[in-house]
């Protein structure tokens, strides 16, 4: 008797754990799928917007083209150097240089005839007349070629003069080849004068960095190893004066 109500016992156990789900489970359902993200569906405002380009044109000579210096050593390097850690961040500068050792006025006016470069430039910096005093060129020359340059430098800035910087001309006489020749110093004074009255008369920026190598002399340090152009060292004091002329005529724009 005892064994068949153990049986019983066993038989109904059995059959209702096997009948049902266990007590308290729940209904699983199938996880949700998303629809893929369509590239029209990403906010413009994700993507990263592009670097700004700025455009420099630097004309000149032998102390444009940074002669017995390296190349970025020249004073359009530093100053390009200089803009970018003075501006945002996500600016980039493209530098252009027409110069060539040994230039007049007239040389530059064909090689910018050649060259043609755009019109659409945020800075322009003009350093000529040394070889016209060099090459012993008489003066009426410069008088007449100086003001087409400038003009030309201000077409190429947008026709905005504004963005334009005349830089004075270095004073070679304060060098090892000047041996402090005083007739140098005097003709380079008549260049500069007319150069920056013309300016001044037309509202066009003027920076002096005559001065600098007149220390050429007491401070060879500034002199290129040619005993002739300005050092780097020299270079990077003309950049000291043009910096931030450069930085408040690119916040115009």
């Amino acid at each position: 008797m005892k064994l068949q109500v153990y049986f019983l016992t066993f038989l109904i156990t059995t059959c209702l754990s096997c009948s049902s789900e266990p007590i308290n489970s729940q209904e699983q359902t199938p996880p949700k799928v998303l629809p893929p993200i369509e590239v029209s569906e990403i906010e413009e405002t994700d993507n990263p917007v592009g670097p700004e380009t700025i455009k420099y044109l630097a004309l000149g000579d032998s102390y444009t083209i940074g002669q017995s210096v390296c190349e970025t050593c020249r004073y359009p390097e530093i100053l390009k150097r200089d803009i970018l850690k003075n501006l945002d961040s996500v600016y980039n500068l493209d530098l252009s240089v027409i110069a060539t050792t040994g230039w007049t006025t007239t040389d530059l006016i064909n090689a910018i005839t050649n060259e043609n470069p755009s019109s659409d430039f945020d800075l322009v910096t003009l350093l000529i007349g040394v070889n016209n005093q060099y090459q012993n060129i008489v003066f009426n020359v410069y008088q007449s070629e100086f003001p087409k340059l400038v003009n030309t430098a201000i077409a190429k800035a947008k026709s905005n003069k504004e963005h334009v910087i005349v830089v004075s001309i270095p004073d070679y006489a304060y060098t090892p080849f000047g041996r402090g020749n005083t007739n140098i110093s005097a003709d380079l004074d008549r260049y500069n004068t007319f150069a920056k009255n013309y300016c001044d008369s037309n509202n066009i920026t003027y920076v002096n960095i005559t001065d600098i190598t007149r220390q050429g002399l007491e401070n060879p340090n500034l002199v290129a190893n040619d005993g002739l152009h300005p050092s780097e060292l020299a270079y990077s004091m003309f950049v000291e004066r043009l910096l931030p002329v450069a930085i408040e005529k690119l916040k115009l724009e």
